[in-house]
């Protein structure tokens, strides 16, 4: 009912169960503030995890307690969330992302290409669909975003051609579907009882579509989902090693160093954080701080 992603709801179950493994199957509704303290706490030292790993757990307890149990969140407020650490973003040199990028091939160096060249995050590429892309006016529209924010962002001139190559195979590959008896996708909130043909039409398939079909964990049908996010990362991780480049690379690595190397080009940073869908400024402005040339182009007193 919250239209939570799947991702979510198995994060916060995970969570709940923990926490009540953790006090000996103890019911929840037995349980308050002091015992939601010593799980957390018991995270952190025992289990040494990050602090928004523990702001996630805490998160999923008041899910619990608040949307399930409906239960009074009064000792909320003697409960300290965990301070997040700032960190400074790891950046590629645009040498780098050139290497690393020359050692991918196929579909997932085409996905990396695109995260890249347009800044976005990993599941907003994989999310895409057909009609997301518009080549007559060379933007893509993101849908539902981080915050559930929808957003515009630019599509790279080399990448038109390649994209539009590929939107050939996934062509070919719905057909095929749709001759099976398949070729029906996922369509969000009430679309499909809306539109009932639409999940069966080309616009609406996914870009990047998964090689196989796979059974729809809610609606429990058959059909075939959107690429598989471990798949490309597997194989970032992989050219990361062949391109020999000693950061430790990630897929949101390209979004960090496209905003950073927006920056250098001397691009404005609000240009920069309506790009990235930052809600606020001070997010986009930490990559100010791993410019080639820092700030303004502040120069050492050494090099004076």
């Amino acid at each position: 009912m919250k239209h939570y992603s799947i991702h979510t709801e198995d994060a916060y179950v995970g969570w709940i169960k923990r926490f009540i493994f953790f006090h000996g199957k103890r019911h929840p509704r037995e349980m308050g503030g002091p015992e939601v303290q010593a799980f957390l706490s018991d995270l952190a030292v025992k289990g040494e995890v990050s602090a928004s790993t523990q702001n996630q757990a805490l998160n999923s307890l008041v899910f619990l307690y608040s949307e399930v149990l409906h239960q009074e969140l009064g000792w909320m407020n003697e409960l300290v969330r965990a301070k997040r650490p700032k960190r400074v973003p790891t950046v590629m040199s645009k040498e780098e992302v050139r290497r690393v990028l020359a050692a991918m091939t196929g579909t997932t160096q085409l996905m990396a290409r695109l995260l890249y060249g347009t800044g976005m995050r990993l599941m907003e590429c994989l999310r895409l669909r057909v009609k997301d892309v518009d080549f007559a006016k060379n933007y893509i529209v993101i849908r539902d975003g981080k915050g559930d924010k929808d957003r515009i962002t630019m599509l790279p001139a080399t990448l038109k051609a390649p994209l539009q190559e590929h939107l050939k195979r996934v062509r070919i590959l719905h057909d095929k579907d749709l001759a099976d008896g398949y070729g029906e996708v996922y369509l969000p909130d009430a679309l499909a009882r809306k539109y009932p043909r639409a999940a069966r039409e080309r616009p609406w398939q996914w870009l990047f579509p998964s090689a196989r079909l796979s059974v729809d964990p809610r609606s429990g049908k058959q059909r075939r989902h959107h690429a598989d996010p471990q798949a490309l990362q597997r194989a970032v991780r992989a050219a990361v090693r062949l391109a020999q480049i000693p950061k430790p690379v990630s897929c949101h690595t390209f979004r960090h160093s496209f905003a950073t190397h927006l920056l250098e080009a001397g691009y404005d940073i609000r240009t920069v954080q309506e790009l990235l869908g930052h809600e606020k400024l001070d997010t986009t402005m930490i990559y100010t701080h791993v410019m080639r040339q820092p700030g303004i182009g502040v120069r050492s007193p050494l090099d004076m």
